[in-house]
């Protein structure tokens, strides 16, 4: 008999950075989707888009450490960290 898939939905709230919110969908360790609200909306929807189907550790390796001017994170570096917290929770 085979596992039915679960998919999680988790949300994140970014700190120092335009966007105010991260939604995902998540399969295993599979992010199917994401959704930033807020920031700025081409950056926004592309990282979106190219996470979609990324395994976590994929999207971590990616994105932690990107900076954004002078802030010392950013969309992205949110986005790595919101998935670590995600593991950390998980496991």
């Amino acid at each position: 008999m085979e596992k039915e898939a679960v998919i999680t939905k988790y949300e994140y709230q970014p700190q120092g950075v335009c966007s105010n919110q991260m939604i995902f969908e998540i399969e295993g360790d599979r992010v199917l989707s994401v959704e930033i609200v807020g920031g700025c909306p081409g950056n926004t929807v592309g990282v979106s888009k190219l996470c979609a189907g990324k395994t976590i550790d994929e999207i971590i390796s990616l994105l932690k450490g990107i900076p954004c001017r002078n802030r010392g994170t950013s969309c992205p570096d949110q986005l790595a960290k919101a998935l670590m917290q995600y593991q950390k929770e998980r496991d």
